[in-house]
C-alpha cells in the first residue's frame, strides 16, 4: 500500500516538473529580424525590437547580401560569419535584462545598426 502511494506521489511529481517546464519553454518566443528590408535597403527590418529574458531573435539573410549582426560589447551574442544566401539565418537567446546595439559590419557606415530591449 505504500509502495502505491509512493509511486502515484512520484509520477505525480514527475507530471509536474513536464508541465512546469514545458509552460516555461512554450512561454519563450522568437523574434524576426530581416537583415535588408523587403524593398532593398540596407537596414535591419525591424531596427528595433523589445523582448523578454528568454526570448531568442532570429536573424534572417533578406536582400542585398553580405550581411552580419556585431553586438557592441557582447561577443558571445555576436555573428561575425556573413550570411550570402537568402534565407540563411541564425538565433540568438538573450538570458540577460538590457539594451544591446548591433550592426553590419559591412554596412555599418551606411547605418545598418539595430537594437534588442529585453526586459
Amino acid at each position: 500500500m505504500i509502495s502505491s502511494l509512493r509511486s502515484a506521489l512520484s509520477a505525480c511529481f514527475a507530471l509536474l516538473l513536464v508541465l512546469a517546464f514545458g509552460v516555461a519553454s512554450a512561454q519563450a518566443k522568437t523574434v524576426e529580424v530581416k537583415l535588408g528590408t523587403d524593398a532593398g535597403m540596407l537596414a535591419f527590418e525591424p531596427s528595433s525590437v523589445t523582448i523578454s529574458t528568454g526570448d531568442s531573435v532570429k536573424f534572417v539573410n533578406n536582400k542585398l547580401a553580405p550581411h552580419n549582426a556585431v553586438f557592441e560589447g557582447h561577443e558571445e551574442l555576436s555573428h561575425p560569419d556573413l550570411a550570402f544566401a537568402p534565407g540563411e539565418s541564425w538565433q540568438e537567446t538573450f538570458t540577460e535584462a538590457g539594451t544591446y546595439d548591433y550592426y553590419c559590419e559591412p554596412h555599418r557606415g551606411a547605418g545598418m545598426v539595430g537594437k534588442v530591449v529585453v526586459n
